[in-house]
């Protein structure tokens, strides 16, 4: 995340199609929080990089010799990491602009150091004999002020939405035995506030266990990608394979969104990030403004969907489900092949519909050059191949760090000078800030439906409004995940989700995995589903575009890929479970036959296609994704008639009119 003394970040060169930087961060504060911190430091500008540089050093340390125990490894790691939300965002956002940092967010950042001081210091004693001979006053006043404080930070740099279900949840546990639906027999104040601190099992429960030792590795992996410059060598690599096809600047924008998606946390900083440069391009090259915003936001979506670092959230779904980390990336290659196939498509299609030809050669990256860069590509693979060799994600991150860190040595485009190495260690925890205050709320939220009971009370209240009708609650799940994803950063999505929505469907037999990725895809899609998708919005602002009608595009680019849970729910074979290569593969061709066929269909294919054409192509596309082998067939056929009746109609048309409609 950039700061006020770093520079920032390299960016391709003006007519590659960038915008100022400030205008870049204007669209950031605009729509995503995390971006909205104090830019006018003053003299507590060297108190930040203290504790930025103390929380980046203090998880090094515990990933080479070993972490401290589960309470006192998140208290330090929270703690830290509120004081410097304190000293770094603002009450308001209007305030970021002010100078300095107010007395009242320095004590605020002082009681937050404290507070999860106190927890470490005092260890034994509230781990031990306080819960058997019960808690002090005290002790309770220090949690109530824990838990204020990590949702007021929570608040400032992540946003409401997380801060109304954690206070929801809180108010659930206290007032259960009111409740008119789903009662419990409820927790008195002192026990709630208690049990939420001083156990392993909300405020310091997975989420934060898990943001503790890996996700801040991977976090600052990717601040490493981006400050040296490595993550450029993506754009310019997607540039250089797909630019000069037709919509090749949308097609790169894909490629290089998905690529530095990998390695981002964030949809809405993905989209800024990247859209700042590639919405120009597309837009000069003949993409209509919305349309520019939508492919941008739809393809930075997506990145949270691709392994290795699936927005960190992969590392607490390995917890969740108990599932191995390097499997679960191998189960996720195939669905987020299958959505960015369905985004590619899509802009395939609305560049043939309107004309948009690909650039020409010499405004692109040359090949041989960029081959001759090929070995900046080394830290992702060598994460990968540690990850897929069993190699923990801890130590995996370490080698990609450091491997980072010497290919970057080659180039003086790449290489750190020695101020900007020590800065490095203070952006490490910048980046991570929103994801820590994150995982810190959605435990308090976990914590409380895992000790009232309410994940299984709402599945067997799901169950019974569908009938029992299994579509349905796929349907009513996707929904609840949608909304429950509305506004919130992908870790806390993803804790949410799977704590409220996937026992909804483990419950009717729903393989664990496959119902996690179920809810994992649909809470990250609401970054760009009407009417909050917040994605959509920042890159309408990079465009100077509707907001709502860049927000519905996006939806039509990603409406494919919102057929993909489906398909792997219904036949977990996607997923690389209980795979035979007969039933995998002709899974996979229909799947990918359809999602084409959808993508043609929703956005037309031609200037002269008809409604009846593209209506036939959705049809037989749902169809042909569909598990069932009949319904797939029919499917198929459908498509297979609309191809060839179009090809028919085509070599009926005069020459010069089907020369033309070849060029468009």
């Amino acid at each position: 995340m950039p700061d006020d003394t770093a520079s920032p970040p390299a960016r391709p060169a003006p007519e590659a199609g960038a915008e100022p930087d400030e205008r870049r961060r204007e669209q950031a504060r605009a729509y995503d929080r995390e971006s909205r911190y104090r830019t006018r430091l003053g003299p507590w500008k060297y108190l930040v990089a203290v504790l930025g540089t103390g929380l980046t050093l203090f998880q090094l340390y515990t990933a080479l010799f070993g972490t401290f125990t589960s309470i006192i490894q998140g208290a330090v790691h929270v703690g830290m990491a509120l004081s410097l939300v304190y000293l770094l965002y603002p009450a308001r956002r209007a305030w970021a602009s002010r100078p300095g940092v107010p007395l009242y967010d320095v004590v605020l950042c002082v009681l937050a150091l404290a507070a999860n001081g106190y927890i470490v210091f005092d260890y034994e004693r509230l781990t031990t004999r306080a819960v058997v001979l019960g808690f002090t006053p005290f002790d309770v006043v220090v949690a109530t002020a824990a838990l204020a404080l990590i949702l007021e930070a929570t608040r400032r740099c992540v946003g409401l939405p997380i801060v109304v279900i954690a206070l929801a949840a809180l108010a659930y546990g206290y007032y259960g035995p009111s409740m008119p639906v789903f009662s419990h027999p409820g927790f008195s104040f002192d026990a709630l506030v208690s049990e939420s601190v001083y156990s392993s099992t909300s405020v310091f429960g997975t989420p934060v266990q898990v943001s503790s030792t890996f996700i801040f590795l991977f976090l600052f992996f990717g601040v490493v990608l981006v400050r040296t410059n490595i993550g450029r060598f993506f754009n310019d690599l997607a540039f250089g394979l797909t630019g000069r096809y037709t919509g090749g600047t949308a097609k790169a924008a894909v490629v290089a969104s998905g690529l530095q998606g990998m390695v981002s946390g964030s949809s809405v900083a993905n989209t800024v990030a990247s859209g700042s440069f590639t919405i120009p391009m597309m837009k000069r090259a003949g993409f209509r403004p919305h349309v520019a915003g939508a492919t941008e936001a739809t393809a930075s979506t997506g990145g949270q969907l691709v392994p290795p670092v699936m927005g960190a959230a992969v590392f607490i779904m390995g917890e969740y489900t108990g599932t191995p980390y390097n499997e679960l990336i191998l189960y996720a290659v195939v669905p987020a092949a299958l959505y960015y196939l369905g985004v590619f498509s899509g802009v395939h299609f609305e560049a043939l519909r309107t004309g948009v030809l690909g650039s020409p050669k010499d405004q692109l990256p040359r090949l041989r050059e960029l081959l001759g860069r090929s070995y900046l590509l080394a830290p992702l693979v060598v994460i990968i191949g540690l990850l897929l060799a069993g190699r923990s994600p801890a130590n995996a991150a370490l080698f990609g760090i450091l491997t980072a860190l010497l290919v970057s040595l080659v180039r003086a485009d790449t290489r750190l000078s020695l101020i900007g190495f020590a800065r490095l260690f203070e952006a490490g925890a910048r980046a991570a800030l929103p994801v820590i205050a994150a995982c810190a709320s959605a435990g308090i939220i976990a914590g409380t439906v895992t000790r009232t009971g309410l994940g299984g009370k709402l599945a067997g209240g799901i169950v019974e409004l569908s009938g029992g009708s299994f579509a349905l609650v796929l349907v009513l799940t996707m929904v609840a995940c949608l909304l429950l994803g509305m506004g919130l950063p992908t870790t806390a999505n993803y804790v949410v989700t799977a704590t409220v929505a996937a026992p909804i469907l483990i419950q009717l037999g729903v393989p664990t995995v496959a119902a996690h990725f179920f809810v994992f895809y649909f809470g990250i899609v609401a970054d760009i589903t009407p009417p909050v998708c917040l994605a959509a919005y920042a890159g309408a602002g990079l465009a100077g575009a509707n907001p709502m009608r860049t927000g519905v595009t996006a939806f039509k680019l990603a409406v494919p890929a919102f057929l993909v849970p489906y398909v792997f729910v219904l036949e977990p074979q996607l997923l690389l479970q209980e795979v035979t290569f007969t039933g995998f593969t002709v899974t996979l061709l229909t799947a990918v036959v359809g999602i084409v066929a959808v993508a043609a269909g929703l956005i037309g294919f031609a200037p002269d296609d008809g409604a009846l054409p593209r209506a036939a192509l959705v049809v037989g596309g749902l169809a042909a994704i569909h598990p069932h082998p009949w319904l797939s067939l029919g499917g198929l056929a459908v498509i297979a008639v609309v191809v060839v009746a179009r090809r028919l109609r085509r070599s009926g048309q005069p020459l010069g009119q089907d020369e033309k409609s070849r060029t468009s």
